[in-house]
């Protein structure tokens, strides 16, 4: 356990922290699953829409350093990729 008065404070402020990025990494994997759903439906009018809300999700996650900015970019083209790819 902590013992100092700073020590104490960063626990304080690390536990604030990770429950704040467990919050929007929940979000982030709950929008892709989303338009993965989306898709697999085949409403490719829908899918496209979801995919510009998912985008817009990744990359604040991204800038927020929860995830790479690499994983980011090959997530977006991963999923844009399927939605290309429907019929």
């Amino acid at each position: 356990m902590a013992n100092s008065a700073q020590s104490r404070k960063r626990a304080r402020q690390g536990e604030k922290r990770r429950q704040h990025n467990a919050g929007y990494r929940s979000m982030f994997r709950t929008f892709v699953k989303n338009l993965l759903a989306t898709i697999e439906s085949g409403d490719k009018a829908k899918a496209q829409e979801a995919y510009t809300k998912v985008t817009s999700i990744i990359d604040k996650t991204a800038n927020k350093g929860l995830i790479h900015k690499n994983k980011a970019a090959n997530q977006k083209a991963r999923l844009n990729a399927r939605i290309k790819a429907m019929s």
